[in-house]
């Protein structure tokens, strides 16, 4: 400590190191702690070099109290304290990563880690029993309090201080934490003798919206007062309070119970049955003159019955537009299987061999080239593949079918010259590439583009193999196409199942009213029609547009034995019958209901049953079924003659049903759901229940699971996707104890129902449609049932 002219004895040293040159040692001389003279020396004091870490230690130290100090040092403002402090770090950051290893080791040993402690710890505000010890001692105490005291009669105007223009420091209202009386006054003169540190002020740039009351924060966290009146910082308050609950508050609650985990209600429905047990199907009759494949009834009756009918198409009027016979469609589809393996050819070879993939492209109106098209595929070896036809360049679906189309490698597809004029073109006049398709080919086979074998030329026809018969796509939950592919034995064994279970004979005819290129349509009306030899009425569906009758009428013109319907045409007929006459039904003896699995299908049937019963319509003929893209068609209502058993109705809770329990209710409730029977397993098939979550455990009888089946006449494959075939075509049932139930695969059909009594089917919903809220499964075709219930009329014909 040095005197100068007088002055009292210094309260803070700043020590400063070597450098070049002279170097000044500045002291600050307080006269009631304001500055009031700055004298300079020729000396100084060194203590050690710059780099040692202890040296830089005092001096950033130091600095800090200066900055702590500035409303008493004029000298050193916050971007001064700020220049420093860098200053003096600079060149210990190499050390701190890593630089010299050395001096990181001898620098933890002289306690150097304390010269990272950050500016928030370092600026907090000291009590009077924090103050750091370096600087304590008795003399330095009692020089202030001798100088605090003279200076406090005198009675000196207070110097200016270098602080923001915005925000005046002041300690009137400022407690330092952990303190209990109040500072001393410095602005209007000291009012007592206090040991406490003046609080650490900094001056700030700025006042950020919202600030509080009494104390603001700088950028470095530093507490600072303002002096504005209580009414303002009222106001300033009242505005900072927003009016409405940040947005994340609107969906605490609901984020709240989703994190909350379900507990199941004790009151919840049960399963209390026994496990259920294999249902086996009537043995699959043995025919003597059955034919070994498609493909040679097909043969057989283009050549011995070439004059037979064998498929009618009507115009949208109702009137015949053409009609195909046996020998017809044989001779076209050799054509066409000629032509495709021969004629066909990229760079002087094939475009195409046995095994390939083909896109049938036909519309809804035109089922004589579709039959020609896929018999065609047959003939030459290919694989057909039955799309819809693309209306737009963007359209969704198509997107979708194109996802299907490239998996499979199709590269070529078949069409005719009417459809291909409707596609949209490119600038060449080619069809363009539809979004998400691959690149294609288009080859149109009406008769001018067929080319006729030779004489010597006949298509080779082989028994039925496992080889791929045809691809039919399906639409999964999340709206990928996946392709099921059916075998070439699967294909003429289902053709057999549905004979014995539909009684079909030679020369009946059927009225198809569903599409025949997928589903029940292509399976009943392409397929199995063509190994009987019958006769198939196809009304397209634009004709049903105008004329929802036009199936029952074509029933008493052709005499037909059997009609393919889903409910939805039961429903328009029902609608447009008022007015009608002379209609007749009673030459059905079997109503196929190919949507039967679905919940509202019962009310349909029910109605078009009190309508139709007085014009010759018998209750016994309507024959509900289920079927799915995987399993083909797995169960069917039969008359009595055929073995089938009277029709079952259940009435069930669907408060059980959201737990998948089964309970009979009442049939005056609402609350409830009324299911009809789709019929008894198929001929050579074996159908059991597993649960939908988790291995294949088999269910109660009383409960609701997903219906399994084993048979010869299902699909093989999801084509090109061997990771859920597995999962849904080798299926392996469970029993309670962990042991396969049989040493068969099954199937999963992706419908979800229960055996009732008398063996019969029940089917409740689709895997896809169920839907899980607050632990209870709920099924979409039971929200359009309720939706039925409420008001049939606008929500099904309006299609609302």
């Amino acid at each position: 400590m040095w005197d100068c002219a007088g002055c009292l004895p210094l309260p803070l040293i700043v020590v400063t190191g070597s450098e070049r040159g002279s170097q000044m040692l500045k002291c600050f001389f307080v006269r009631a702690a304001v500055v009031t003279s700055l004298c300079t020396f020729d000396c100084f004091l060194y203590l050690s070099e710059p780099t040692n870490p202890l040296t830089s230690r005092f001096k950033l130290a130091d600095v800090e109290l200066m900055q702590q100090h500035a409303d008493t040092y004029s000298d050193i403002t916050q971007k001064g304290y700020e220049k420093k402090r860098a200053k003096l770090l600079a060149r210990y950051i190499p050390l701190i990563q890593g630089v010299d290893p050395s001096l990181q080791a001898e620098n933890k040993l002289a306690g150097s880690s304390q010269i990272l402690i950050t500016a928030n710890k370092q600026q907090r505000s000291r009590s009077t029993s924090s103050r750091d010890e370096r600087f304590r001692s008795d003399v330095h105490t009692e020089a202030v309090q001798a100088a605090l005291a003279k200076y406090k009669e005198r009675k000196m105007p207070m110097p200016s201080k270098r602080r923001s223009a915005l925000v005046q420091p002041s300690v009137d209202t400022y407690t330092p934490p952990e303190s209990i009386s109040a500072p001393p006054d410095v602005t209007t003169g000291l009012v007592g003798h206090s040991h406490h540190e003046r609080p650490q002020m900094a001056s700030v740039r700025g006042v950020p919206r919202g600030f509080n009351s009494s104390i603001l924060e700088t950028a470095n966290g530093v507490p600072v007062n303002s002096r504005v009146s209580s009414k303002i910082q009222q106001l300033l308050n009242t505005l900072k309070r927003p009016k409405r609950p940040p947005l994340r508050e609107f969906f605490l609650d609901d984020f709240e119970e989703l994190l909350e985990v379900q507990q199941p209600d004790p009151n919840q429905p049960k399963s209390e049955g026994a496990e259920i047990a294999l249902l086996k199907g009537e043995p699959l009759g043995v025919v003597s003159n059955w034919p070994p494949s498609l493909l040679t009834a097909l043969n057989r009756w283009g050549t011995t019955q070439p004059k037979a009918p064998c498929l009618t198409s009507l115009d949208t009027t109702g009137k015949t537009l053409y009609t195909l016979t046996y020998g017809k469609l044989w001779s076209r589809s050799v054509k066409l299987a000629y032509t495709l393996l021969n004629k066909l050819t990229n760079k002087n070879e094939p475009l195409l061999k046995p095994g390939d993939r083909v896109a049938l492209v036909f519309p809804n109106s035109d089922p004589v080239m579709f039959m020609v098209a896929f018999y065609g595929c047959l003939l030459s070896e290919l694989i057909p593949v039955p799309i819809e036809v693309p209306l737009t360049r963007k359209d969704a679906g198509s997107q979708q079918i194109g996802f299907l189309l490239g998996c499979c490698s199709v590269s070529l597809a078949l069409t005719t010259d009417a459809c291909q004029k409707g596609l949209p073109k490119a600038q060449s006049g080619d069809v363009v590439t539809f979004k998400g398709w691959p690149r294609l080919a288009w080859f149109v086979i009406d008769g001018k583009h067929l080319m006729k074998p030779p004489k010597d030329w006949h298509p080779h026809i082989r028994d039925a193999s496992k080889d791929g018969a045809y691809i039919e796509y399906k639409t999964s939950k999340e709206g990928s196409t996946m392709g099921v592919i059916v075998s070439q034995a699967a294909m003429l064994a289902h053709c057999h199942t549905l004979t014995q279970a539909c009684g079909y004979s030679e020369a009946e005819t059927l009225i198809n009213v569903l599409d025949f290129k997928r589903d029940a349509g292509l399976w009943h009306g392409v397929l199995t029609s063509v190994m009987n030899r019958m006769h198939v009425i196809s009304i397209p569906y634009a004709l049903m547009k105008v004329n929802p009758l036009s199936w029952i009428q074509k029933v008493g013109a052709y005499k037909a034995r059997v009609a393919l319907v889903k409910s939805r045409d039961m429903h328009w007929s029902l609608l447009a019958q008022r007015d009608q006459r002379d209609l007749s039904l009673s030459s059905l003896r079997m109503l196929i209901v190919a949507d039967g699995a679905n919940p509202w299908s019962i009310s349909s049937c029910d109605a078009f049953l009190n309508v139709f019963q007085s014009r010759g319509l018998r209750p016994e003929v309507i024959s509900p079924c289920a079927s799915s893209a995987e399993a083909l068609t797995l169960s069917m209502h039969r008359p009595p003659d055929l073995g089938g058993v009277p029709p079952g109705k259940a009435v069930l809770s669907m408060n059980a049903l959201s737990y998948s329990v089964i309970r009979a209710d009442t049939e005056e409730k609402l609350s409830v759901l009324t299911v009809q029977d789709v019929g008894q397993v198929m001929p050579g098939a074996c159908m059991c229940v597993v649960k939908t979550e988790g291995a294949p455990y088999l269910c109660k009888t009383d409960e609701v699971g997903e219906l399994c089946v084993s048979s010869c006449s299902t699909g093989t494959a999801y084509f090109g996707l061997q990771g859920i075939t597995k999962n849904v075509f080798e299926t392996v049932p469970l029993t309670a104890s962990g042991e396969a139930l049989c040493n068969q695969t099954f199937t999963r059909t992706g419908l979800l129902g229960f055996i009732g009594p008398e063996r019969l089917v029940f089917v409740v919903g689709k895997v896809d449609g169920q839907m899980i809220v607050s632990g209870r499964r709920h099924s979409c075709d039971d929200v359009v049932a309720t939706a039925l219930a409420v008001e049939p009329m606008k929500f099904v014909y309006r299609g609302r």
